[in-house]
């Protein structure tokens, strides 16, 4: 099991920019996720990436706002989030596992695949 911690989670107002961290605990490569849990909502996926990015998906909501990222020399992935809205709002969990076989980033993203481990969670509040 991969051990995470992130952070980064901040009060921001409409149309400003955050990138959240989070840093993997592991010597391999590793599929990624971001879910995002708003306030009455299930927790769904944001944005995921397969394991070397070979495949990366966003959800409609983000897509061309938030981009999924990692730095390998840091053991750090990350979700830049810009153009926020109110709608943004909610606790933003980063997720990994080492062990998928294939699949694709849609598939990691859609709540059906049980990633190993999680983050703690970020609160994320966009507000004037």
């Amino acid at each position: 099991q991969v051990r995470l911690v992130e952070s980064g989670g901040d009060l921001v107002q409409p149309g400003e920019l955050l990138r959240l961290p989070c840093t993997a605990f592991s010597e391999v490569d590793f599929a990624i996720g971001w879910f995002r849990h708003a306030p009455g909502q299930e927790r769904k996926g944001i944005a995921c990436s397969s394991k070397s990015d070979v495949s990366t998906y966003y959800a409609d909501s983000v897509k061309g706002r938030f981009i999924i990222s990692r730095d390998n020399a840091k053991n750090t992935m990350y979700l830049q989030m810009d153009s926020l809205k109110p709608e943004d709002t909610g606790v933003y969990y980063c997720a990994a596992d080492p062990s998928l076989i294939g699949g694709s980033a849609w598939y990691l993203c859609s709540g059906t695949y049980s990633f190993d481990s999680w983050g703690q969670g970020a609160q994320v509040t966009v507000s004037w």
